[in-house]
């Protein structure tokens, strides 16, 4: 079984270059992988059924909540749905709606939950984030929001100002709250 981690790409853009397309899938964890307890199953059209089901099964095994996706996706299912909050949360700042802070209050006042969009941010890394509006932005999507989007982001990377990595991204550590073992 080869397998890939990646949370953006989908195994048939590299199954042939693997030489053995028919044992590559995707299994991507979350972050932070000691709180989250889900794992993505991604395989493509050449992927021997059998393989996702032992990657499956295998997930089980290492106390993960295995979602196995019908076919491919890019983002799988809950970094699909994280994109369109992070797009979202990112137009807010960069079109001056709103502070990343405020969009995070309003987030974490009304979801009930310890982290908003831009903390998750810090913690994914400013830097992965800007890579991925950037290269949206750039090559696969001509929409200038997305642009937008990236240069907000893109004096915090400069600065490297990357979030968790660092100490400081959108916030400093000390506001990130994430329980660690």
């Amino acid at each position: 079984i080869f397998a890939t981690n990646t949370s953006t790409l989908v195994p048939s853009q590299f199954a042939k270059a693997t030489g053995r397309p028919a044992q590559l899938l995707a299994f991507h964890f979350h972050t932070p992988v000691w709180a989250s307890n889900v794992a993505d199953v991604m395989g493509h059209a050449g992927t021997a059924p059998e393989i996702v089901e032992a990657v499956r099964v295998f997930a089980g095994r290492i106390g993960q909540t295995p979602i196995v996706l019908a076919r491919e996706s890019s983002g799988y299912v809950f970094n699909a749905m994280l994109s369109a909050l992070n797009r979202e949360a990112l137009t807010l700042a960069a079109n001056g709606v709103a502070t990343p802070e405020d969009v995070d209050r309003a987030w974490m006042g009304v979801m009930k939950t310890p982290i908003g969009p831009f903390g998750i941010m810090d913690l994914v890394g400013l830097d992965t984030v800007y890579t991925i509006t950037d290269y949206w932005a750039k090559h696969l999507i001509v929409d200038r929001q997305l642009h937008k989007n990236a240069a907000f982001l893109k004096p915090f990377v400069e600065q490297g100002q990357l979030g968790r990595k660092t100490g400081r991204g959108i916030y400093t550590l000390s506001l990130i709250h994430i329980s660690e073992p």
